[in-house]
């Protein structure tokens, strides 16, 4: 049986892209990455995709008259490359709905908090965790989700919590959290791409658990 084919669309230097990519080469993961889409043209992740001979399409907004034409070239990008699963590794940018229609349960992405705490528009990398600290929680962590239209409002398929108790700068959190983003992310994807994500409504079981 052919292995499936993952895309992932990454905006900066691409750590969980990766950590990813490191699993499918190892064969945890049974999928091929076949294509990377960034949206800034010195994303790190590029040198990634580069190094290991990925096909790699950087694809702006601002090349575009509007947003829906931005989402169009990257869904065309994607059905080219034949591709199963979407990953976003650090993508700064809504997922278009023609994108999320044609891959619906489809995509995966992870933000550096336990949702549905500090996530919504504009809370991405160090916003998160300037928030996380800023309100004095003493619990953070890591969360992969379904996508759907709306920003880090789709179903749950992971998370995993980590104490942040001692920690004295939202610098510090952001290096704990990910730690954890590498260890939960890959197993999400694993769990994907073997079609053992089951969705109902909001909520996601996972078969032979």
């Amino acid at each position: 049986m052919s292995k499936k084919r993952l895309a992932v669309l990454a905006s900066g230097r691409g750590s969980n892209f990766d950590s990813i990519l490191e699993k499918t080469l190892a064969g945890y993961i049974p999928a091929d990455i076949v294509l990377l889409i960034t949206n800034n043209q010195k994303a790190g992740a590029l040198k990634i995709a580069a190094k290991h001979a990925i096909n790699a399409k950087v694809i702006i907004p601002g090349e575009f008259t509007n947003s829906a034409a931005f989402n169009d070239a990257i869904l065309k990008a994607l059905l080219a490359s034949k591709v199963d699963f979407i990953i976003l590794a650090g993508y700064l940018k809504l997922i278009g709905p023609n994108i999320v229609a044609q891959y619906e349960n489809k995509i995966l992405n992870i933000h550096p908090a336990l949702l549905p705490s500090f996530g919504g528009k504009g809370m991405y990398g160090h916003h998160v965790h300037q928030a996380v600290y800023d309100c004095g929680v003493k619990v953070s962590g890591a969360t992969v989700h379904l996508v759907n239209k709306d920003y880090d409002l789709g179903p749950i398929v992971m998370q995993r919590s980590v104490s942040i108790d001692n920690l004295k700068t939202p610098e510090d959190i952001a290096a704990h959290v990910l730690k954890i983003e590498h260890q939960i992310y890959p197993e999400a994807v694993k769990l994907l791409v073997e079609n053992r994500l089951i969705v109902k409504q909001r909520r996601v079981e996972i078969k032979g658990v």
